[in-house]
């Protein structure tokens, strides 16, 4: 409860507060319009041409889109301003015929905004082009429908000598994907409707950049998933209650309901809703007077009260490195990143009874739930290495590969004003889960190189090729290619 009175208290306290110099473009409207093809062999269409796309991607081995976006930036000189966007997507081999990506409108005062709609989102201390995503909330999925409240940039804290920074946001909305659940399970493996969405986030920063170039960012995020209707496997449906009772309890998690009664599940009864969470820290070095930067990050991803914090070790992690050497066409920025998810504080949980009362706190179970997972139209919110249900060929909505270690590479440059690219490499190994574990260790293998081209003597357009290919027995081999061309421009 301290935590979300603390959100509470930073997001309005953040109207008083300076905003953060940001670079102002000549027009506040812009437009986006793009085609995209992918044709590959093998398995599925190669991973990193799928994952960390904001959901806008597909399993089928040939696939691709026409898109069109109008947007209504912020003002950031103004201090009352607002911004909307609408943007459409026509695909040919999704798991959608007609894709909303983007429907949203939002007002500013100062630092403090409010959005309502869907709006792709970027959060937390890792890299949205390099890093292999965020454990809590990454680049993988399709954005939520909600209303959310943030503070999105640092903002200094008053009497504290420029020594401490807050940000922040909350949010409620509803997940989307429901009719699409009911078709792709066939109605018979478990699927869920109109299901509740809520997350938190409260961060700060530790360190006066014009005194000392090193600063540390500490952040905690919860999220939960609740209401809604629940369709079993066994036929059995479970309404989980919402109203303004169930929105309190998702808000300040606590116990769901009476375990007695025969019409609730052992989750809500135990806890509301689907609860989990990430701590995040970040070390960030950048000395003005040294020509690169650095930053070291940690994430430890939660599921329940008891890997929130001490009482077991926090062996899972997601770490990672990111560096930014000086200017140079070869790279201009390094990222490495280590993730092991194999604890989940054990293989044993008992929750106790009358009868026995000693509680064993273990197989945390991570993206699993009563509920389809930590899921939108199949694809992962979290991390997409603990591998997304939309691989499942029994078309099952659960993470059977949460039980992972990894090591991810990601490297990008500007060859030449008109070039860019990026190269990701991933290796990980899958145990499967706690409940389902792999007869054997499964190795998998992920690389992509993508290339962009945006000639100045056609400004606004680009042109971008990517190759990917994976190996290994968890998803097979696959090999295939991307093509998207693009154009942007200011009114």
């Amino acid at each position: 409860m301290k935590f979300n009175l603390f959100i509470s208290g930073l997001l309005l306290g953040g109207s008083a507060l300076t905003a953060s110099s940001v670079e102002l473009p000549d027009s506040v409207y812009h437009y986006e319009a793009s085609a995209q093809a992918v044709v590959s062999t093998g398995e599925q269409t190669p991973f990193w041409l799928v994952n960390n796309r904001k959901g806008l991607s597909s399993i089928d081995k040939s696939n691709g889109y026409v898109r069109a976006g109008f947007f209504k930036e912020f003002q950031y000189d103004r201090r009352f301003s607002w911004e909307a966007g609408v943007d459409l997507v026509v695909p040919w081999n999704y798991t959608s015929k007609f894709v909303v990506q983007q429907l949203y409108a939002g007002i500013r005062y100062r630092s403090l905004s409010f959005m309502i709609g869907q709006k792709e989102w970027e959060n937390g201390v890792t890299d949205p082009e390099l890093s292999s995503g965020d454990m809590f909330i990454s680049q993988n999925a399709r954005p939520v429908p909600q209303g959310r409240l943030e503070m999105k940039e640092f903002q200094k804290v008053p009497f504290t000598k420029n020594w401490l920074a807050v940000r922040g946001y909350i949010s409620f909305g509803m997940f989307d994907d429901w009719r699409w659940e009911r078709s792709w399970t066939g109605g018979h493996n478990k699927w869920a409707e109109h299901v509740l969405y809520h997350t938190k986030g409260g961060f700060l920063r530790i360190g006066n950049e014009e005194k000392l170039p090193v600063t540390l960012d500490a952040g905690l995020e919860m999220g939960c998933q609740f209401g809604g209707t629940l369709h079993r496997a066994d036929g059995e449906i479970i309404k989980f209650p919402a109203g303004l009772k169930g929105f309190w309890k998702a808000l300040f998690p606590q116990g769901g309901g009476d375990s007695d009664d025969p019409n609730q599940s052992g989750d809500i009864s135990n806890i509301y809703g689907n609860q989990l969470g990430q701590w995040s820290f970040a070390l960030n070095y950048d000395d003005k007077n040294v020509p690169w930067k650095a930053r070291l990050y940690y994430e430890h991803f939660f599921e329940d009260h008891s890997q929130m914090f001490f009482d077991h070790a926090w062996k899972d992690m997601l770490l990672g490195l990111q560096v930014t050497p000086p200017k140079n066409p070869v790279v201009s920025e390094f990222v490495y990143e280590y993730i092991v998810t194999k604890d989940q504080s054990g293989s044993v949980y008992w929750d106790k009874t009358p009868e026995i009362p000693d509680q064993i706190s273990g197989t945390d179970n991570y993206y699993n739930h009563n509920y389809p997972g930590w899921q939108n139209w199949g694809m992962g919110i979290g991390n997409p290495l603990l591998i997304s249900p939309i691989y499942n060929k029994d078309h099952i909505l659960q993470f059977f590969h949460n039980r992972i270690k990894g090591h991810h590479f990601g490297w990008k440059g500007n060859p030449t004003d008109e070039i860019d690219y990026r190269v990701l490499l991933t290796l990980t190994r899958s145990w499967g889960t706690y409940g389902r574990p792999t007869d054997n260790i499964l190795h998998n293998f992920n690389g992509l190189l993508e290339v962009g081209y945006r000639p100045h003597q056609l400004p606004g357009w680009q042109l971008r090729v990517a190759i990917a290919g994976d190996a290994g027995k968890l998803l097979g081999k696959s090999f295939g290619a991307m093509f998207t061309i693009s154009k942007s421009g200011w009114l």
